[in-house]
């Protein structure tokens, strides 16, 4: 075998032991496959002191993980910090700047200098390999930018969040509120302290970003991603979901419209016969529609410390034996600048969920607004309270209740325009619930 490619791992959490562990427990392996043997020989963390059950006799330790990225020692580095800014991504520089290749999950660092690294690899002649920073163990990156080369693709959308779809499949299964699933969610460890990242979309906002720029060729554009989470979901939703022949599912969207490419972050209703809607818990799920293989759902853990590690090992592996590919599928300078297509542009089905006040005409009111405006009502159903309705002699309590649109195809801006109308007519009584339908 050549040389050993020697390895700096920056970050020693989950993903960065269980990459150290699976090096050594796989070294064997890992050689025959590169041609090249593979091992650990400079790590960085905080905290020297944490027993974190490896073995690292023999290994360089950095406090500073920039002085590991420099270091002499190592001819790859393995960023596992995390972060836009701050030492991920000086540490990334520094590495790429002394001309060594790097590996990251990092997809905040990715989705806001992706491009800037991008040309600063390719000048250096070195690898910026990410497979892990989209969907964990789902090999998605090396599908999109080696397994469909002959395929032109108009969408790629999916499942990017593990702790979103956790705290969906519970509420609809039993019925729970999202404060309770979330609070569920922080206990197993499944979400954070300060949830606002995974449960507002903004994670998944990330990823698609980076599928985006693979898909389509374009800029890796985070900032034109637009973004809903969860937190206004109600059991309610995922019940007239299921009555209705769909499951509510965060979903990262990235396709092909008039103008430029749509990117959009938001609770989707899916047919409940689709791939997509069948992955439950923290399983993650990635839909790619292409011309030549037609529709391809890649299904698996998207987090976890050996499922992250295991795609962290990949890029190591592939680098090893000398495989380098431009970071985003093609030269840097190919790339193209990213054309935002407003949301308000966005055409499709919706679910509406309108909370109005029991009365006569009240239904007759918002039908008429959505026809001033062509929207095509596909179904309509109203929820009142028996006890309530009861006691009015015409079965009308005057009191809040449910009533459920769903729409044929029509545009955001056209949708919104008819709730702000049916809003100034004072037929509400809070806020609609807008929920997009992505129809097979």
């Amino acid at each position: 075998m050549t040389q050993s490619l020697r390895l700096g791992v920056a970050g020693l959490g989950t993903v960065g032991a269980a990459v150290v562990r699976m090096v050594a427990r796989r070294a064997e392996a890992l050689g025959q496959t590169s041609g090249r043997t593979i091992r650990v020989t400079a790590v960085s963390s905080r905290d020297r002191s944490r027993d974190r059950g490896l073995d690292l006799a023999g290994v360089a330790w950095f406090d500073d993980p920039v002085a590991l990225a420099r270091s002499g020692e190592v001819d790859c580095v393995v960023e596992l910090i995390g972060g836009a800014e701050g030492p991920a991504r000086a540490t990334v520089e520094a590495a790429l700047a002394a001309g060594k290749h790097v590996v990251t999950a990092n997809k905040a660092l990715l989705a806001k200098h992706g491009a800037a690294l991008a040309r600063q690899a390719e000048a250096a002649g070195v690898a910026l390999a990410y497979e892990a920073s989209v969907a964990g163990g789902i090999p998605v990156i090396k599908v999109l930018r080696e397994g469909l080369t002959g395929n032109a693709v108009s969408r790629v959308y999916g499942i990017m969040n593990g702790t979103c779809n956790y705290i969906l499949t519970r509420m609809e299964r039993e019925g729970l509120t999202f404060e309770a699933c979330l609070k569920d969610a922080q206990a197993l460890g499944y979400a954070e302290a300060d949830p606002t990242f995974d449960v507002e979309g903004f994670d998944t906002a990330h990823k698609l970003a980076i599928l985006t720029s693979l898909a389509f060729g374009t800029e890796v554009d985070a900032e034109g991603v637009s973004v809903e989470g969860i937190s206004a979901i109600q059991p309610l939703d995922l019940t007239m979901a299921e009555e209705l022949g769909y499951r509510i599912k965060l979903l990262g969207v990235a396709q092909v419209a008039a103008g430029g490419i749509e990117q959009r972050v938001h609770p989707t209703m899916v047919p409940k016969s689709s791939a997509i809607a069948q992955v439950m818990g923290v399983t993650n799920a990635v839909t790619i529609d292409a011309d030549a293989v037609g529709e391809l759902t890649l299904i698996g853990p998207g987090a976890g410390g050996e499922a992250t590690a295991s795609a962290v090992v990949s890029d190591i592996t592939d680098i090893a034996a000398g495989t380098r590919r431009p970071t985003f599928g093609r030269a840097a300078a190919a790339l193209s600048p990213s054309q935002r297509v407003a949301m308000q542009r966005h055409e499709g089905g919706y679910y509406i969920r309108l909370t109005v006040h029991d009365r006569p005409g009240v239904a007759a009111g918002v039908a008429t607004r959505m026809a001033e405006r062509d929207i095509s009502i596909e179904s309509i159903l109203q929820r009142r309270s028996e006890s309530a309705a009861s006691k009015d002699p015409h079965g009308r309590s005057g009191q809040p209740v449910p009533l459920v649109l769903i729409t044929y195809a029509a545009t955001e801006g056209t949708i919104r325009d008819a709730l702000d109308a049916i809003a100034g007519d004072g037929l509400l009584a809070e806020a609609p619930q807008l929920i997009r339908i992505e129809r097979e």
